[in-house]
């Protein structure tokens, strides 16, 4: 019986831990690229990522292809990028309310 109580309350917790929100509101810079082809994440297309402190999140708010062609030399499938970002990571993804690229010098 406490076997079982003590499973339920880490199945919670990791449950809970899975919502937890993280509000970036000012600016951060973060480094982006394509989710699949940069950053080895799972996925069905080339797909826009940041990575924050070691871990890969998609985005969603703004896409791979608002940002240039993603296959050109420069372009996210074969380059890390920086971007300034705001935003929100919520079950696992990054949800921007602002996402600028910063060009390279």
């Amino acid at each position: 019986m406490k076997k079982s109580i003590f499973l339920l309350f880490l199945f919670v917790g990791i449950a809970a831990q899975a919502q937890k929100k993280i509000i970036i509101d000012e600016p951060q810079i973060v480094e982006t690229a394509c989710g699949e082809c940069q950053f080895g994440m799972k996925g069905k297309s080339c797909d826009l990522a940041i990575r924050i402190d070691g871990k890969a999140y998609f985005v969603d708010g703004t896409t791979i292809d608002e940002h240039g062609d993603a296959h050109a030399e420069d372009g996210f499938c074969n380059k890390i990028r920086k971007a300034s970002v705001t935003g929100k990571i919520e079950n696992n993804r990054f949800k921007a309310t602002s996402f600028t690229l910063i060009k390279e010098k």
